[in-house]
């Protein structure tokens, strides 16, 4: 039983760097977002209605690629992009 003792032990350090470049090109992450803070993310953006539900298409590494109205059209963009996505809450 004490082989694998220190297994557990190790530590693995992920930077912020690496969490970045994960997935990098072959990724991408759908979030939810509303309408209310679409401002503070984007201020040039155009001013919208607040309480708007809305999806943003992010490269892995954050950079957003589109904004919709729609969650199938984030996934249909990531795949014009030929992109993999997942989601995020």
């Amino acid at each position: 039983m004490e082989r694998n003792a220190n297994r557990h032990d190790e530590k693995i350090v992920i930077t912020e760097e690496m969490l970045a470049n994960m997935g990098g090109g072959e990724i991408a992450y759908v979030k939810p977002i509303m309408s209310d803070v679409l401002k503070q993310l984007f201020p040039d953006a155009p001013d919208m209605a607040p309480g708007i539900r809305l999806f943003m298409l992010n490269a892995a590494d954050g950079t957003p690629i589109m904004l919709t109205d729609s969650q199938e059209s984030a996934v249909a963009g990531a795949k014009e992009h030929e992109l993999e996505t997942v989601s995020v809450h």
